[in-house]
């Protein structure tokens, strides 16, 4: 009878698997807040470097960037913010500058989770020409520009991730929130035609379309009936949270991801 042999690995010799992301530099636009939030410090818990966009509220990215470092194994920073207004090219290309220089390491990674709303509701014909104009600077000239800037800076030849965040709004194309789908279904198209123009670079573009998720942006100007209407209305008889999205964008911007490119991936629990 033949002896059965079993191996045993000894612990010397047990390597450590690298993280998905280790040392890929990654920009995410209003990353203190929210779901950039939680995208923030889910990326960098797959080993990227971040740098943490932010508009006004220094308190809250420094708390970010705080909690980042304080998980880090290495002794330099995983994280650093930088202050920009998505709308304005000078800022953008500043931002995308100290992504660049902060880390020793390439640029690869940009997610625009930036996002503003008039939360009056208005319709169409009651609708605020300045609400409608700050909604496209900031939805759509923003993430235009951080669009462009990335499609120019990203490193090429693997591992390169564009992705937008965009809305669900845009197919459930609910009343109160016309210039808000609006600015986001631009966002989409836009996103899909820049994913065939980087053909060669292996630099991929996306757009995650959130539903109803718990945020700020979310509850501002909702009575809680609104906020129950849209309970009700999802099939799993909840809002989302910041933390049901990041995963997806950290497969997304894993090499794993790389062959969902061009496409617009809707979580939102079954609302639309």
């Amino acid at each position: 009878m033949a002896s059965k042999i079993t191996t045993v690995s000894s612990p010397e010799t047990t390597q450590t698997q690298p993280l998905q992301l280790h040392d890929r530099v990654a920009i995410v636009t209003d990353g203190s807040r929210g779901i950039g939030k939680a995208i923030s410090l889910h990326l960098a818990s797959l080993g990227a470097k971040l740098v943490v966009n932010y508009t006004s509220n220094s308190s809250k990215v420094d708390l970010v960037v705080s909690e980042i470092n304080s998980k880090s194994q290495s002794e330099s920073p995983q994280a650093v913010s930088f202050k920009a207004d998505v709308s304005d090219p000078i800022q953008v290309k500043a931002l995308f500058d100290v992504a660049e220089s902060a880390f020793d390491s390439p640029l690869y990674i940009l997610v625009n989770a930036v996002g503003v709303i008039d939360s009056s509701y208005s319709s169409i014909p009651n609708s605020s020409l300045d609400e409608f104009d700050r909604t496209f600077a900031v939805n759509t000239r923003g993430a235009y520009l951080c669009c462009k800037e990335a499609a120019n800076r990203l490193k090429q030849g693997g591992g390169g991730r564009i992705i937008c965040l965009t809305t669900s709004l845009v197919v459930s194309l609910r009343p109160g929130y016309g210039p808000y789908a609006a600015s986001k279904a631009t966002v989409e198209a836009m996103v899909k035609i820049l994913a065939k123009e980087l053909k060669g670079t292996r630099i991929t573009a996306n757009c995650v379309a959130l539903g109803p998720i718990a945020t700020d942006l979310f509850f501002e100007g909702k009575t809680e009936a609104m906020v129950n209407m849209v309970i009700d209305q999802n099939p799993l008889g909840r809002l989302g949270l910041p933390e049901d999205v990041a995963p997806l964008v950290g497969f997304l911007t894993s090499d794993a991801g790389e062959w969902i490119n061009g496409q617009i991936v809707r979580v939102n629990g079954g609302f639309v």
